[in-house]
């Protein structure tokens, strides 16, 4: 059970890398928020991540292999949703100081809330990795038993919520090292953002015409 944790944990620290709405949120919160809230949102996406990696794991491709058309729906939903976010999330202006001092007194489990919340629905909105998964858990591990897929689970959730919390602590300190220069982050990884979403978009035009 120990390897299936630790390869699990591997492969949701090593996903997490590449730009996506979770590591966007988790920057954009940091920086416009407070890092309580971003890690919050890393520990949301976390989860998501987790039971999506449940679906690949508890054999959803097979059921992908025979409705082929289902893939594509996914990408086209996914790639719609994360335009969207991107675009808002290139747009967002920092908030007012007074705006963050009012936030840091406020209600810490409100805050941790809400940041969880995002996080799991930017995951749970983001259909397609439900097939980005079946396919990393197909050639990782192609079969595994009811407790070793658990330990992959949960070692999946553990690796990404490292991962995005490491994110949220150099947004952070990024913040506070680069001041009002900071807005450019988020509207460089909001950018990044909508060109994963064409690439999305034009992935499922591709399988449905190609």
């Amino acid at each position: 059970m120990l390897t299936y944790f630790l390869i699990g944990a591997l492969i949701g620290a090593l996903t997490g890398v590449p730009i996506g709405p979770v590591n966007v949120a988790v920057i954009d919160t940091a920086y416009r928020h407070t890092l309580r809230r971003a890690i919050a949102v890393g520990f949301g996406g976390a989860i998501g991540d987790g039971l999506y990696a449940m679906l690949g794991i508890l054999g959803m491709g097979p059921f992908l292999e025979d409705h082929p058309g289902v893939p594509p729906i996914l990408y086209a939903a996914s790639g719609l949703v994360l335009l969207v976010y991107g675009v808002l999330t290139a747009r967002s202006k920092p908030l007012a100081t007074v705006t963050e001092v009012t936030e840091r007194a406020s209600e810490p489990s409100a805050q941790m809330w809400s940041g969880f919340v995002l996080g799991f629905s930017l995951i749970i909105l983001n259909p397609a990795a439900i097939v980005t998964w079946v396919v990393i858990v197909g050639s990782s591990m192609p079969e595994v038993s009811q407790t070793e897929g658990i330990a992959a689970t949960i070692g999946v959730s553990c690796g990404s919520f490292v991962w995005f919390a490491l994110v949220a602590y150099l947004a952070n300190h990024g913040k506070k090292v680069l001041g009002g220069k900071a807005v450019w982050i988020t509207r460089i990884v909001g950018l990044l953002l909508i060109a994963y979403a064409l690439f999305s978009l034009g992935r499922a035009i591709y399988i449905w015409f190609f």
